[in-house]
């Protein structure tokens, strides 16, 4: 359970809605900023799913961490879903490769050095949050950061956290004047 201050601060009401919302909550939030929700069955073009589903809790996808995807229930989200959290995370475009959902982002770095030193920094958070992006030097000094969970063929939320991570790191002193866009 994730112990928010403003929790602390309801509980100490004695109101039967205040405990009622407290119960609700404490059920709901689990570590990560993400709330499990059962869901009775959700069709995909494959099979259908029954299981919990992943839901964001978190207004900043920067905050969140991002879970194994391991699980055999991971599948990738839909192109509605990706179109709602593009916005989240500015500068990344959304690419339809044969069906398949990616994020993708492209720099223009000073020299062929600062090109490897935004692979590095990139490196750096994708390690940290064990979700790793395909990381392309084109030519000298174009950097091009593809993003998507290849276990599930297709994006998650884990995508969208990296590039909002990624999206943070202070790159301006790697970068020619103007950043190139995808």
């Amino acid at each position: 359970m994730i112990p928010f201050p403003p929790l602390r601060h309801l509980a100490a009401s004695n109101s039967r809605e205040t405990h009622f919302v407290l119960q609700l909550l404490r059920g709901y939030l689990q570590p990560h900023g993400r709330s499990y929700i059962w869901v009775s069955e959700v069709s995909n073009h494959r099979k259908n799913h029954h299981g919990y589903r992943t839901v964001c809790t978190f207004p900043d996808l920067s905050a969140k961490k991002c879970v194994p995807c391991n699980s055999k229930d991971m599948r990738p989200m839909a192109k509605d879903s990706a179109n709602d959290l593009i916005s989240k995370v500015p500068g990344w475009n959304l690419l339809n490769e044969e069906g398949r959902l990616k994020l993708s982002r492209s720099w223009r770095a000073k020299s062929f050095i600062k090109g490897l030193e935004i692979f590095h920094a990139v490196a750096n958070v994708a390690e940290a949050e064990g979700h790793h992006p395909d990381i392309h030097l084109v030519g000298w000094n174009n950097v091009t950061i593809e993003i998507w969970t290849h276990a599930v063929g297709g994006l998650t939320e884990n995508d969208f956290i990296l590039a909002a991570k990624i999206s943070d790191l202070d790159l301006a002193h790697l970068l020619r004047r103007k950043a190139a866009t995808a």
